[in-house]
């Protein structure tokens, strides 16, 4: 038995999404904002916590829901139709469980089969939190809002008592009149948005107890630093208080006591007869004259003293956890970093959840229990505090922590399915086919989000593109799936340079999160169904490659009228999918953008530059040579200089610019050529402010801000420098 999916609606941005999971790990990524966390939220009150807030509802449904309490406030005599659920049903929020069911696991879901018919396979469940009495809150919401109303009026006061609206109402009334109750799905319609019939009734009480235990690790863990004193790092919230309930609920020998724990057992209670034989005659003098006081209402009053020894005494300190140092060495765990504090916390929370599921210990399964089939583990940002080979160390042992039991491992009568939301791309790299990424969407008034599996990114005719993409991303970083947007580059030069260009040029767009990617113009192409698929904004800052199909395809400088052409993939088979130098050098600002997706390349383009008595024209070949083109004035003053910026330096001094432009596309394809020291040593010059970014590039970074704008509304641009 497993969950193979959910389908989520009208939960805060979640307006409709669903979600596959895996058989194993599912990892929610994405950029901030996007819904990940909501989706978490969903699963931990829909099938643990069942506790909503007014906020929970999608916000933009509230506009819907406030008119229709109006209606209710309107009108003289309510119809049946008015009255009914059905009318909130389009706003209320839902979350449908689909779990996978073996033939062999049908005495679980006897109290779910929707039909005799049913013959094993997918089975549905609606979780809706809706009205309890439709009746009554309409009553009690016109009788209060009329109440107020008449107040108001008679006090002469313009503004409106509670309740203003419907929203209102259900701030303070939400939990009387709402509850969260649960309807059969046809498990023939799984991937469709099923409307419930009027003869669908919900069914009574929670059916999925013994079916799903559900486990949570929140983000915020709250694990003390040794230089603070504060009463909240005091808490008990430390290893040490782990382990204690974790003794007390499996290892404890008191309770039901085996043969084993019979010699612990009399030890502990040799040892408390021997400290009360001690306190006896320590305390001898000073209880005796206490019994001489004969203090009112007490007759000679004998005082006793009597020590209790519990085995988990020995857990109930701040330093019962040590870290050893050497034979006689040790710390308290207080004392040693956060990131293994976490890391030892999480695991052995894991083994907790997972010892509890399967009944370990003192806590053995009896015959009423039942042990659910399926364990559902949810973890928030386990990234918190974790160094990031740590992170990696956690995602590749934390599912086989969960699995490590003589009951579970391979085998198929228990499931263990870990859903994990994250940031961290150390994290998201370990598991691509895992992850699923939530893609934001602001076209609408309220951004909702939906949710994309990348293990449904590349088809079977694209498997050898994505075992690239896969170990491209796995050898570099996977900031990808959290980024605003994402800008691939052609080489090293433009990756070191960028964000100098960005940082000084574009305000808004360095207060958001862009990733800068090398990957060249020859492999560009290959992340195209990645980037498509994910919906991401995102710019390919490539290089005209141009050649010289009459000299067997060999490189030139860019001409107009020569039928030269681009040897650049992304050009040709990505966008814009254009071949011909001279189409390419003409194309528009807009032809550079691809219909229907945020996505534009940026490559070199003509550069009109004062040449003695008129303008001439120039058409560069790489990044390289086209920022010093750009840059002459700022070039040609450098005094002291090495290796290719010596070299540029000393083209820039000329004053033909058409042979400068010549030189410098020698210089450049030199193979000798260094371009990563170039850019760094760019960076080094004086005043690198002066260095202004190439035309072709500020164009493509003047789009992306465009871009994102509508996403970053709130931010407040300082353009005073």
């Amino acid at each position: 038995m497993r969950i193979k999916s959910i389908q989520i609606q009208n939960f805060r941005k979640l307006h409709s999404c669903q979600i596959d999971f895996s058989e194993k790990e599912t990892i929610f990524v994405g950029a901030n904002n996007s819904g990940k966390t909501t989706a978490m939220d969903a699963l931990m009150i829909f099938l643990k916590t069942k506790s909503f807030k007014t906020q929970d509802f999608t916000l933009s449904n509230w506009k819907n829901l406030n008119e229709i309490g109006e209606n209710w406030i309107k009108a003289t005599e309510l119809k049946e139709e008015e009255k009914s659920v059905k009318l909130l049903e389009p706003y209320l929020p839902v979350l449908d469980l689909w779990i996978q069911v073996d033939n062999s696991e049908l005495h679980y879901v006897s109290h779910i089969i929707p039909t005799l018919d049913w013959k094993g396979g997918l089975l549905g469940v609606r979780l809706r939190f809706e009205p309890k009495d439709m009746d009554e809150l309409i009553q009690e919401f016109i009788t209060l809002y009329n109440k107020s109303n008449k107040l108001s009026q008679e006090k002469g006061k313009d503004f409106k008592l509670w309740p203003k609206t419907f929203w209102d109402f259900c701030e303070r009334k939400l939990n009387t009149h709402f509850t969260l109750r649960t309807y059969l799905l046809d498990p023939e319609k799984p991937n469709e948005k099923q409307e419930l019939a009027e003869n669908n009734i919900p069914v009574d009480g929670d059916v999925l107890k013994g079916l799903i235990k559900i486990d949570i690790i929140n983000a915020q863990r709250g694990f003390s630093d040794a230089n603070s004193e504060t009463a909240d790092n005091k808490s008990s919230r430390n290893l040490s208080s782990q382990l204690r309930t974790y003794y007390d609920k499996h290892l404890n020998p008191t309770l039901e006591p085996t043969e084993k724990d019979i010699d612990a057992l009399e030890s502990i209670n040799k040892a408390q007869d021997d400290f009360d034989k001690n306190l006896k005659e320590s305390f001898k003098a000073s209880l005796s004259e206490l019994e001489g006081l004969n203090y009112p209402g007490f007759g000679n009053p004998q005082i006793q003293l009597s020590t209790k020894v519990s085995t988990s005494d020995g857990l109930q300190h701040d330093s019962a956890v040590k870290y050893l140092i050497d034979k006689e060495l040790s710390l308290p765990e207080k004392y040693n970093g956060l990131g293994y504090q976490n890391l030892i916390s999480i695991i052995f929370k894991l083994i907790r959840f997972r010892d509890e599921w399967m009944k370990v210990g003192k806590n053995s399964i009896t015959e009423e229990d039942i042990i659910e089939p399926l364990h559902l583990v949810l973890i928030e940002e386990p990234e918190a505090h974790l160094h990031a080979q740590v992170q990696q160390v956690f995602i590749k042992k934390a599912y086989d922590v969960l699995r490590y039991s003589e009951n579970l491992k391979d085998k198929k009568d228990f499931t263990t399915q870990l859903v994990i939301s994250t940031h961290s791309s150390y994290i998201a790299h370990q598991k691509f086919e895992s992850l699923r990424y939530f893609k934001r969407n602001n076209t609408l008034a309220l951004p909702t989000s939906e949710v994309i599996s990348l293990k449904a990114v590349f088809g079977e005719k694209e498997k050898e593109t994505e075992k690239f993409v896969i170990r491209y991303l796995n050898t570099t970083h996977n900031d990808i799936f959290f980024a605003d947007a994402v800008i691939l580059v052609e080489g090293p030069a433009e990756r070191i340079l960028l964000p100098h260009f960005i940082k000084n040029e574009n305000c808004l767009l360095d207060n958001c999160y862009v990733t800068i990617l090398e990957i060249g113009g020859s492999h560009a192409h290959r992340l195209r169904p990645l980037i498509e698929t994910l919906g991401l904004v995102c710019l390919v800052v490539t290089d005209l490659d141009s050649i010289n199909p009459n000299d067997n395809g060999k490189k030139c400088q860019p001409e107009l009228k020569k039928d030269y052409k681009t040897n650049n993939d992304t050009l040709k088979s990505w966008h814009p999918k254009i071949e011909l130098l001279d189409e390419l050098l003409n194309l528009n600002f807009d032809d550079k953008v691809k219909k229907d997706l945020p996505i534009r390349v940026a490559y070199q383009k003509a550069i009109e530059i004062e040449n003695g008595s008129g303008k001439t024209t120039i058409y560069p070949y790489t990044f390289e040579d086209a920022l010093v083109i750009e840059n002459k004035e700022s070039f040609k003053i450098i005094a002291s200089s090495t290796g290719l910026l010596k070299k540029m330096v000393e083209a820039s001094k000329k004053e033909d610019i058409e042979e400068l432009a010549k030189e410098a596309y020698s210089i450049i394809n030199d193979k000798q050529a260094k371009k990563a020291e170039f850019a760094l040593d760019v960076l080094y010059f004086e005043d690198p402010k002066k260095i202004k970014t190439p035309t072709y590039i500020k164009e493509g970074l003047d789009w992306i801000e465009e871009q994102l704008k509508g996403s970053k509304q709130g931010l407040i641009i300082n353009t005073n420098g």
